[in-house]
């Protein structure tokens, strides 16, 4: 993969003690690592550690959103180039991180993300990730292949422009709409879709849905006003 020290692997876990070594133990090989432990109530952070990784630690589980954004600020005063984000669960493959390194050295984006086969994943997600990346495509006037998907490639020129402001799972949807209305280049690289882990999932159907949809909503009014300005 070549040197990539000026790139910054970041995770974001919570209560992921059984699953996060082994992804660790992957990234560790090419990359500087920084997890943010979001308030586990488990040895998150211990096993962090003992890999081998920087480690913050929130006082209480704050959301994925508030996790990325404490990553985020570390990596730019830290002096990064670039954040590689990855799921602690193991539903991302970390061995595929240099598609994202090679997409990003070829300056295909400010933004690269992780783009799964719908078709492999269990209905009600196949279902709800189909409707969810149409409806911001739509929202944004840009083809968004995958909305949900958590393993991207940040630059450090697009980290400097955001408003880091959502909590949840929206805050990737955001990241995305931001990056379109501020004429950020989106790429776009194929990883595994892997749904084989035990885990429980903490999507709230109703809750979440609804934060999804006032996203779109706002991402369309802000899409609207850059166009009428010119932008």
């Amino acid at each position: 993969m070549g040197p990539t020290n000026n790139i910054l692997a970041l995770v974001p876990a919570w209560n992921e003690a059984e699953r996060i070594g082994p992804v660790l133990e992957i990234l560790v090989r090419d990359f500087p690592v920084l997890v943010v432990d979001d308030g586990s109530q488990d040895a998150t952070a211990a096993v962090a550690r003992e890999v081998g990784c920087e480690v913050i630690e929130h006082d209480g589980n704050k959301g994925k959103g508030v996790a990325l954004s404490t990553g985020f600020n570390w990596a730019i005063s830290e002096g990064f180039g670039a954040v590689l984000t990855i799921d602690a669960d193991g539903q991302h493959d970390p061995r595929e991180a240099d598609k994202f390194v090679t997409a990003f050295r070829q300056e295909r984006g400010d933004l690269i993300i992780g783009r799964r086969n719908f078709s492999q994943m269990p209905f009600i997600r196949r279902l709800g990730n189909s409707i969810g990346s149409c409806l911001l495509s739509r929202a944004l006037h840009a083809r968004i292949y995958d909305n949900q998907s958590g393993y991207r490639l940040h630059s450090r020129t697009l980290l400097e422009s955001l408003v880091l402001n959502r909590t949840g799972f929206e805050f990737e949807v955001d990241v995305v709409a931001q990056a379109v209305v501020k004429n950020m280049p989106i790429a776009w690289v194929d990883i595994r879709t892997i749904y084989s882990v035990d885990k429980k999932s903490y999507f709230h159907p109703i809750k979440d849905s609804l934060r999804f949809l006032s996203m779109v909503w706002q991402a369309r009014r802000t899409y609207q006003k850059f166009s009428k300005n010119g932008g």
